[in-house]
């Protein structure tokens, strides 16, 4: 018999192309041995090309969604990826403020990786600055970090002053992510309020980066869950998903940005670390 495992939390949309949102964040959490649950903030038509077409969930909805499974299970760590509309940001932004959620990795997609915006109309920005109060860790790519800080970042500088800009809105950790830089490595900027840390991987030369920040902001929980501390649990998710990439970067699963192979980066985790 094996042992209970932890539980995750993933609130997040669905992909019907299975690449990123909630399919993404359930196999990723299944590779760390955790088990998923899940809070549908939207249901996407989408596939490798880009998003056809987007239906929100009501703010109601998220919430009955949320209640069922916080009032159930031990969750001991979500994340959060589409978010659909200002109003469901501030849902949860109201719910952290009166400490009714579990650790919290904010991932805070604002467009999809064909650049189809995921937003429209509200104050987005501003409700996930709030939100970003609430937030265990952070992860912003580096258009997203861009809206949110309200200045361009094109280098590891500003990179820099952006963590440190975001990090002041409240959480504990910001990881503001490089994967936007071609070059040679893969770089993101992390900042505790203490230190700049960087976390550097291999460039992987690939089409198939669909749900990479589905896959990263859903390990760093995972780890969480496990016990790592914030930090350290960005360092194995870090490699987790540079294996993920590595794993399927020759598969031919689409004509767009093809997936990650979050379940062959689990059993390759021996040779590759």
């Amino acid at each position: 018999m094996t042992p209970t495992p932890g539980v995750a939390l993933s609130i997040a949309g669905t992909d019907s192309g299975g690449g990123a949102g909630i399919a993404a964040d359930l196999r990723t959490f299944a590779a760390f041995g955790v088990f998923g649950t899940l809070v549908v903030t939207a249901v996407t038509a989408q596939n490798t090309v880009g998003v056809r077409d987007i239906l929100a969930m009501t703010p109601e909805m998220v919430a009955a969604q949320l209640d069922a499974v916080l009032a159930d299970l031990p969750v001991r760590a979500a994340k959060t990826g589409m978010l659909a509309t200002a109003g469901i940001v501030d849902l949860l932004a109201s719910r952290g403020a009166a400490g009714q959620l579990p650790p919290l990795v904010v991932d805070p997609v604002l467009m999809a990786s064909s650049g189809d915006p995921l937003f429209s109309g509200d104050d987005v920005v501003g409700a996930y600055r709030n939100l970003l109060a609430h937030a265990t860790v952070a992860t912003p790519n580096l258009p997203e970090a861009a809206l949110l800080a309200g200045h361009q970042i094109g280098d590891l500088e500003t990179m820099e002053v952006a963590a440190r800009e975001l990090h002041g809105l409240g959480p504990k950790l910001v990881i503001v992510k490089g994967g936007h830089r071609r070059g040679t490595e893969s770089v993101d900027v992390a900042f505790d309020g203490h230190a700049i840390t960087l976390l550097r991987a291999p460039w992987i030369d690939t089409p198939n980066v669909h749900g990479t920040g589905c896959t990263f902001s859903a390990a760093i929980a995972a780890n969480i869950v496990l016990g790592l501390e914030p930090l350290e649990a960005t360092f194995a998710a870090k490699k987790f998903v540079t294996r993920a990439i590595r794993m399927s970067s020759q598969w031919r699963l689409g004509s767009g940005h093809g997936p990650l192979d979050q379940l062959g980066a689990a059993a390759g985790q021996a040779d590759t670390d």
